[in-house]
């Protein structure tokens, strides 16, 4: 054993103890951060307009400060990109984390002196507690590859711009820097198929043991170092161990991603985004990550069946419960008020308190009333697949309402690298399991509103495609599972039957 996989365990003991202080005290940690920003915010022109003084409760709060998207946010954003301070945080932030905006174009969220360290620590416990609770320790002497944006970034007014990966490479520890893939020179190539292929030769001769990035371009990755070297990628790097995963959900593609690598891996599913990170798996035997309670985030939930009333329920974490689909609503110390980021939760432990991400409030197919999420159409094709010689690539679902014979029906798209033998069959699995797992949608099937749904095979590297085509291939992008109309589906290349 090293002396650095030795130190990295009394580091991992170390930190794991802090978390438990804590994770042990949800409540009085929460409003510990609720009253510093509020401390902070008091001082800038979003608290002075949305009267701060005044708040001295939670439920202050939600009649001063109504819950907002980018959207509701643009104006006091835009001030602060032509140079205007105090607007939402104190002083100016160090960073915009450019993200791309599905109705108002590019997305520029801030980052602040305070948020940031929370970006770079998260990550890092999340690996420390995964070295606590296992003892393995013997990965930080191999090398690590982290699969993100270019670090190049652009300046303006004071403040660095760039993707958030990008932005969090330029905080890779020190001791971290010779173990760390790819090189500069590789990470700042911008079109993503060049970067990967550059990545396969940097990393084939290498001793890879941590491989980290979105599961759909690990895949691209993984497919890239099969063809290279003839080998499945366990055996090209023999001491990979362990993959870390955000972004997705892992379990759709762990059928794939085991063939690639020829063995299982250890996985750790942390749950970061541009507005903050927010939670990271600290159990390898529970499937739930820790919501980060003392990160400088405040959370609100709402739950996702009221989110469109006219004045929902805005609860605190001492009131959630089990199981429920919940919005998550933020107040950051980067300066986001009631922050709407668009992803749903639900909660599967409340000691401590952890969360799986069931879908986003705007992919959802109800074209019906049937409210199907994310969540649902995962596990279902994970239903359908487990213990099965099939492996699917990606995919994603979307309603026919006006189907040319017969009722309407959900149509999935699915890539696949290793076919049904029986698509009938699988097609009825994957339905049997939505039916068990969503009542409107079963309700529908039986009172012959809707048909069983269809499974429409997709060509070969058809959503790498569709990616590229949006401009949106690589990087942290990733496909909607769901959609409530057809307008990504129509555009993928379909095998024809």
């Amino acid at each position: 054993m090293s002396i650095k996989s030795i130190a990295a365990k009394l580091f991992a003991s170390y930190i794991y103890k802090k978390t438990q202080r804590w994770s042990r005290n949800p409540i009085a940690t929460q409003q510990r951060v609720f009253d510093q920003l509020l401390k902070y915010g008091k001082q800038t022109h979003f608290g002075k307009d949305h009267h701060f003084d005044a708040i001295k409760s939670h439920e202050d709060f939600t009649k001063l400060v109504p819950i907002r998207d980018y959207e509701g946010l643009k104006n006091y954003v835009t001030r602060i990109v032509d140079g205007e301070t105090d607007v939402l945080w104190p002083g100016k932030p160090l960073y915009f984390a450019k993200t791309s905006g599905t109705t108002s174009g590019a997305k520029y969220i801030p980052i602040t002196r305070e948020s940031m360290p929370y970006h770079v620590e998260a990550a890092r416990n999340a690996i420390l507690h995964y070295i606590h609770e296992t003892g393995n320790a013997d990965f930080v002497d191999g090398k690590m590859i982290f699969l993100q944006g270019s670090p190049i970034l652009e300046h303006k007014n004071g403040i660095q711009f760039g993707r958030l990966s990008g932005i969090v490479a330029h905080y890779v520890p020190q001791y971290l820097q010779k173990n760390r893939l790819p090189s500069l020179e590789i990470n700042c190539i911008e079109d993503w198929e060049e970067k990967v292929d550059a990545i396969v030769e940097e990393t084939i001769n290498e001793n890879m043991t941590v491989i980290s990035g979105i599961p759909s371009w690990v895949q691209m990755y993984f497919e890239k170092l099969n063809h290279r070297a003839q080998k499945p990628v366990g055996q090209l790097f023999n001491n990979f161990n362990l993959f870390i995963y955000g972004g997705v959900n892992y379990e759709p593609y762990r059928a794939k991603f085991e063939s690639l690598i020829g063995r299982k891996v250890d996985s750790i599913e942390l749950f970061p985004a541009s507005e903050g990170f927010f939670a990271f798996q600290d159990c390898q035997s529970d499937k739930g990550m820790l919501l980060l309670l003392n990160s400088g985030i405040f959370y609100e939930f709402v739950k996702a069946d009221e989110f469109y009333n006219e004045s929902p329920r805005r609860y605190t974490i001492g009131e959630v419960e089990l199981g429920i689909n919940y919005v998550l609503i933020i107040s950051t110390n980067a300066g986001l008020w009631a922050y709407n980021i668009g992803d749903t939760v639900q909660f599967t432990s409340l000691k401590p308190y952890r969360i799986v991400v069931s879908g986003r409030i705007k992919h959802f197919i109800s074209a019906f009333g049937e409210h199907v999420i994310g969540k649902e159409v995962e596990q279902a094709i994970q239903d359908a697949s487990t213990g099965k010689n099939i492996q699917i690539n990606e995919f994603t679902v979307a309603p026919q309402i006006t189907p040319t014979i017969g009722l309407p029906y959900h149509e999935w798209f699915i890539e696949f690298s290793e076919v049904p033998h029986d698509m009938e069959a699988f097609a009825n699995a994957i339905d049997d399991s939505m039916r068990r797992q969503n009542v409107y949608y079963d309700d529908l099937i039986r009172g012959n509103v809707l048909q069983r749904l269809k499974v429409t095979k997709v060509a070969k590297n058809g959503f790498q495609d569709y990616m590229k085509s949006i401009g949106k291939l690589g990087g942290q992008n990733k496909t909607p599972r769901l959609s409530n109309d057809r307008s990504i589906v129509d555009k993928l290349q379909i095998i024809k039957k």
